[in-house]
């Protein structure tokens, strides 16, 4: 794809600039897929230094930051935090914050997770759109806003709301997970992975024997996200018990 391969070559770009001359540099907000491809890129250079980062973990949407030797990904983070409270009765929603950033004019690609309250929202941001935003991120739609920029570390994240289901598995095979997590047969998860449609970890991943472990979270475009809560012993039919938790 011609988008693709334009994305591409502007991570290489970054990742020659921060070697030629020896600075930090960053891309725009990456989505999962993007993240997956600039993943193949980075691994290509031996030694390089680099991140994904989305101002806190599990972050959605990242950028690639690649950094010299000397520089710390804390020393050298390159977002910051749009803190937004907002005025009037009825809470906005994700996709009001979103219709409001776009009718200025902002690109998808400079602004990452939108994280919404019931008072405001935690948007994530370039930094060096921190003024503009600022000063002209004021209104969504007839609601006020009022924004302050601070430090992605005092980022709040809501814990939203999940449902655990316990199952048993006959392997962690990825297959497997993403059938039981979704309530597909094993054919469809198959058929999802090989589509490119699955991502462990934030990473697009098509090896369906793919062995998943505690912890791995699992996406499913289209469908959501679950995470791999626990492993548990094995049953009398010699198959594997797992606690998921689905994100809703």
């Amino acid at each position: 794809m011609k988008e693709d391969a334009i994305l591409l070559a502007g991570i290489e770009d970054k990742i020659n600039q921060c070697q030629e001359y020896y600075i930090t540099t960053h891309t725009t907000f990456l989505d999962m897929r993007q993240r997956t491809l600039a993943e193949g890129i980075c691994r290509r250079y031996p030694g390089l230094q680099y991140a994904f980062y989305g101002g806190y973990v599990d972050a959605e949407r990242t950028a690639a930051v690649f950094l010299p030797d000397y520089a710390t990904l804390e020393d050298a983070n390159p977002l910051a935090l749009l803190r937004i409270h907002q005025d009037g009765r009825r809470p906005l929603s994700h996709r009001d914050y979103l219709g409001a950033l776009t009718g200025l004019g902002i690109k998808r690609e400079i602004i990452g997770d939108i994280l919404v309250r019931e008072d405001g929202a935690d948007i994530v941001i370039l930094k060096d759109m921190s003024e503009f935003l600022l000063y002209h991120f004021d209104k969504a739609g007839r609601t006020s806003l009022r924004g302050e920029v601070i430090d992605t570390s005092q980022i709040i994240v809501p814990e939203g709301s999940f449902e655990e289901k316990r199952d048993t598995v006959a392997s962690l095979r990825l297959d497997n997970l993403i059938s039981s997590g979704f309530s597909l047969s094993r054919g469809r998860a198959m058929e999802a992975i090989s589509a490119g449609l699955v991502y462990v970890n934030g990473l697009q991943t098509e090896k369906a024997d793919r062995q998943m472990k505690e912890g791995d979270r699992l996406v499913l475009r289209g469908k959501g996200k679950i995470l791999l809560q626990a492993i548990g012993g094995v049953t009398r039919k010699d198959r594997i018990s797992i606690v998921l938790k689905k994100y809703l």
